[in-house]
This record gives C-alpha cells, structure tokens and sequence, in this order.
C-alpha cells in the first residue's frame, strides 16, 4: 500500500491564537477615530492597535531609542519568550545581555506590524464596524503602512529621534522606508539581507505561497474564522516553501545531504523518507500554530509591492538626497532571495546621496536565514557599527 503522511494538525486553538490577536501578551498602543493611520490604498484605517515589547530603559535625553523591525513572519517578541510557542525571542543572537544590542545600554522597541497578528491590528482582529473579524475585508497595507504605524507609537512613546533603526529581510525593508520618509528622525540605520524592491522572482515564490493557502478547503475565501477554521495544510506548504528560500543548497546538504529519517531503507510510498522532509514538514506545522493564513497573504503582498525607486521618480539616490542617518548594509554570500547585488545597489544610491555609509558582505552557506543565526563576523560588524554610531551621538553607554 502507498502511504501518504499528511501535515499533522496545530497544537493549539484557534481560541487560544485568537487570544493573541486582540489581547496580546505584550503592551498595546491603541489609536482611536481621531487618530486614523492613512493606507497607501486610500483607505483611514480606524480604531487600530499596535502591540510591541521594549527592553532596558529610556536615558534621560532620549536619545538611545533603538527600533527593531521584524521579517515577513516575527512580531514583537524579539528577545522574551514567545507566549505561544513557549520558545526564546526570535532574535536573541542580535539582542539581549551581552549581545549587540544591549537592553543595559538601549531602550529597545519591537512592535507588531500592521496587518500582523499577534496584537496590532490586521485581518484575524475583529472589525469594530461589524464585531467579526476583519478577513479580507481588511485593506491591502505596504511597508510605507507599516513605518507610518510605528512612527505614530514612537511619537506615543515620546521620542523624537531614534538612535538606530534595525531589522532584516522585511525588516529591513521597513529600515529603508524609515531612512526614506523620516530621515531626521534616524540617527543610524542597520539594514541587513534586504532590497529596495521585491524581485519578480520573489513575487513569485510569494504568490506560490498565497496560492497554497487559497487552495486549501478550509481557506473559505478569507472567511475561515466565520466557520471556526484555519486553512492550516495551505499555510504549512507555504511556509514549506518559503522556508527552502531562506536556507541555501550548501546549508541543506551540510544539515541533512540525503539521509533517511529514521529508516535504513526507502518505504517506497509518500512518507517522509528523507529527513529533509521531515525537517521541511515540522517548519510547517509548528508555523501554523502561531500564525494566522490571511496575514501570510497581506504581509507578503506588502513585501511585493515595496519598491522605493518607484516613490521616487525610479531613481533610487532621490530617495536618500540630502540625508544624514548613518548606514550600514550587510549581506550575506549564500543569500539567493536578497542577493549581495541588490545591497550593492543600494550602498552605491546612498554613495550618490553622499550618505555615510558602510557595506559588509559576509560569507556564510548558511543563506538569508544567516541574520538570525550565531554568525560571528555578523554580530561583531553590529556591535561595532552601533559603538561607532553612539560615539558620534554622543551617547554614554551605562557599564554593565
């Protein structure tokens, strides 16, 4: 008989995700009718939430304000514990004592994106205009709607100029929009394994993911949660897929090459012969757990229509004519979704802009994922970076 061994079901409610979505475990910045955040589409989005987590304290002249910028599928749990998956803080390489940026030394600030879902508002929140939830009568948000949203809890918070911007990835697209629609307000910007535009290529790969989970039964055009389900099959193959982007061949040959998984011999069925499979089939089903399928498809359709040359006339430099903040760009040699040569473009359009910039290309096999990993020459970069940024600030680091 052939066997066929199916993405296992999430571990958790959809009570228990829905919790996270309007009553996150983290603090929540709410902005009322007098208050609407304007969309790109047209659309004032209002009453809205952002959720976030700060770490370490605000100095007097508050001036050591770092933002952190999450990717396509983090929030703001960047160096706690996550309340749903029970696991570390999805940057804790980069953050915490001791490391880069130190909660002794900066105030840090992580918020959950716009159209996110784990607190700030998006399509898994409830509409106040109808008590359901919003599903994909939720407007269509960019990276520009995102940097808006954090621009309005900064000014919630009080600080007028951050110290640093940092993120990678979708992050660190939301760097460059920061660089791009608040340069004043940016001392330093650390933009890491990102573009300043969405290849057709990645569209691409984001349109196969958005397919997955559309093509799934229990998708219901948008509208899962009204039958209280969640397309989760649809969703894990996205990630799946998603996820080999993010890795290189080299990694995947060194982690896995072409092992059995717990197995001598081939079943010769569907089952997951190959611990490469298993691998790629538990990252889809423990994703599914803490992310909602309708922000997978807003978050990576904000991701394809970021493109900043496009804001500007299509030349890029404009973008940054005139600017201050301090950059440094890091890439990744193994990196094929942000490729070096989409950072290199960007280093020589901040040159144009006579920005001060610094540029790392770092060689790892371990790909895009590299910004998240114990990459020594990585994190060393950073820690310089930020020391040399606070000098010229003028900031006076607290001893440990």
């Amino acid at each position: 008989m052939v066997g066929v061994q199916s993405i296992p079901s999430p571990a958790i409610t959809a009570d228990e995700r829905s919790h996270e979505v309007d009553h996150p475990s983290s603090q929540v910045a709410q902005f009322g009718t007098e208050q609407p955040l304007r969309l790109d589409c047209g659309v004032d989005l209002s009453p809205f939430q952002i959720a976030y987590q700060t770490y370490g304290v605000l100095n007097a002249d508050r001036s050591n304000a770092v933002l952190l910028c999450h990717a396509l599928t983090g929030d703001q749990h960047v160096a706690n514990v996550h309340p749903v998956t029970g696991k570390p803080g999805w940057w804790d390489t980069l953050v915490g004592p001791g490391r880069p940026i130190d909660p002794q030394h900066y105030f840090i600030i992580c918020s959950n994106v716009i159209g996110g879902c784990m607190g700030s508002t998006g399509p898994a929140s409830i509409n106040p205009a109808t008590g359901k939830v919003w599903g994909l009568d939720f407007p269509v948000i960019t990276i520009p709607d995102m940097v808006r949203a954090q621009a309005m809890l900064i000014d919630r918070l009080g600080i007028d100029t951050l110290f640093a911007v940092v993120g990678g990835s979708m992050g660190g697209m939301q760097v460059l929009q920061w660089t791009a629609a608040y340069p004043s307000r940016v001392f330093s910007a650390l933009a890491i394994a990102c573009s300043t535009r969405h290849s057709a290529q990645n569209i691409a790969f984001h349109e196969l993911g958005r397919q997955a989970v559309m093509a799934d039964p229990d998708w219901h055009s948008g509208g899962y949660a009204e039958h209280g389900l969640h397309p989760h099959r649809g969703l894990a193959v996205a990630r799946m897929a998603a996820h080999i982007t993010y890795l290189s061949d080299a990694a995947l040959h060194r982690k896995f090459g072409r092992r059995m998984q717990d197995r001598e011999l081939p079943t010769f069925s569907f089952d997951a012969d190959f611990q490469v499979e298993s691998y790629l089939r538990y990252q889809g089903s423990s994703f599914v757990e803490r992310f909602d399928a309708n922000s997978y498809l807003y978050l990576t359709r904000a991701m394809d229509y970021f493109d900043i040359a496009g804001d500007h006339g299509g030349v890029l430099a404009k973008a940054f004519a005139a600017i201050q903040t301090r950059f440094c760009v890091v890439s990744f040699t193994s990196d094929w979704l942000f490729p070096t040569s989409e950072s290199r473009a960007l280093v020589h359009a901040l040159n144009a802009s006579s920005a001060r910039v610094s540029f790392a290309e770092i060689e790892t096999d371990r790909g895009h994922d590299a910004f998240l990993l114990d990459v020594p020459e990585f994190l060393d970069i950073s820690r310089a970076f930020l020391q040399s940024a606070g000098k010229a600030r003028g900031l006076t680091l607290r001893d440990g």
